[in-house]
């Protein structure tokens, strides 16, 4: 649907450049749009390499591992029914803690793996839905609560709204941060009460 939207909008501007006599105008926009979207790929891969070997140095050095012990109580409050030293737990906190550090991409892998260990968790509990290889009618409560978390998640800091006015010359890219942590808290925050909510029912 969005797809056919896009080539709507894009068929109506060229046909309206071309009858007000504004092509050039729209070829000038696509060449500086091509060259601006190229300039911010290599931006935000420069941005996502140095993240990731950061997050790959955190990992090496057992800082993330410490921290997904440091985390345990919200994970067992959150997800009271994955056993301790499941694998989803694992891929859960390093998710959680890439999501807190503004690494999109790094958490991505992580939430994955999560979402599949879950699935071996329902098959261990017998849950018929998981036991083929067919499509899973439902979620689980963990993988609701995962997903959810997952969206709505804390950051302390935004690296790719940084990012994004660093490359559109921001005066202060930083200034972000304070503004993004306190409407991450509020959404994790409400996340929170949502899921548990819920959960209960």
């Amino acid at each position: 649907m969005l797809n056919y939207m896009w080539a709507g909008m894009i068929l109506i501007g060229v046909i309206y450049a071309a009858f007000t006599g504004n092509m050039s105008a729209v070829t000038d926009a696509a060449l500086d749009s091509a060259g601006e979207a190229i300039s911010l790929c290599i931006t935000m891969a420069g941005v996502m390499a140095l993240w990731m070997g950061l997050m790959e140095i955190g990992q090496q050095s057992g800082l993330v591992e410490r921290l997904t012990k440091g985390i345990a109580p919200f994970l067992n409050f959150m997800f009271p029914r994955i056993p301790k030293g499941h694998p989803a737990r694992g891929y859960i906190a390093t998710n959680i803690i890439a999501n807190v550090l503004g690494l999109g991409w790094a958490c991505t892998p992580a939430g994955l793996k999560a979402m599949e260990a879950l699935a071996e968790l329902e098959k261990e509990r017998g849950n018929p839905q998981y036991q083929d290889s067919g499509k899973v009618r439902s979620a689980s409560n963990e993988m609701c609560t995962f997903l959810i978390m997952n969206i709505s998640s804390l950051q302390l800091i935004p690296v790719n709204m940084i990012a994004y006015r660093s490359q559109y010359g921001s005066v202060n890219p930083a200034i972000i941060v304070g503004p993004a942590i306190v409407a991450t808290a509020v959404s994790t925050v409400a996340a929170i009460v949502f899921c548990k909510g819920k959960d209960r029912k």
